[in-house]
């Protein structure tokens, strides 16, 4: 939680918003998510508009699930898969609560798409 409330205080001071990936290194299509995440096209939008954090939320749908209150603080009750995806504004709004976990397919989804999705989160209004 503390990496977050950091997170939303650089998004405060700088004017970006929270890319919040909650997800585990077990899981292939977070895996593939975050490696996209590292290459220079995506480090560049999000050094521009976001300030990023990952949070790693082990095996909720087995019982050993951790950091789960951090989507709840933000309205998202239930987990379904990983990766979840929370754009976050500076004061803690929710920008993407109908897609927020839809991104258990990162895996299969192309660079454009993310790239796109992410790029217009960024600039969504509320």
């Amino acid at each position: 939680m503390g990496d977050v409330d950091a997170a939303l205080e650089r998004a405060g001071a700088s004017g970006k918003r929270v890319l919040l990936v909650m997800g585990a290194n077990w899981c292939s299509d977070s895996r593939a998510l975050a490696g996209w995440l590292e290459t220079e096209r995506f480090a560049a939008l999000i050094e521009r508009k976001y300030e990023l954090v990952f949070v790693n939320i082990g095996m909720p749908r087995t019982g050993d699930g951790h950091n789960l209150a951090i989507a709840r603080r933000f309205g998202v009750p239930e987990l379904p898969g990983l990766p979840n995806v929370l754009v976050l504004t500076a004061d803690g709004t929710l920008v993407n609560p109908s897609t927020a976990t839809s991104w258990r397919n990162a895996e299969s989804r192309s660079g454009d798409a993310i790239y796109e999705e992410l790029a217009m989160l960024a600039d969504r209004g509320v």
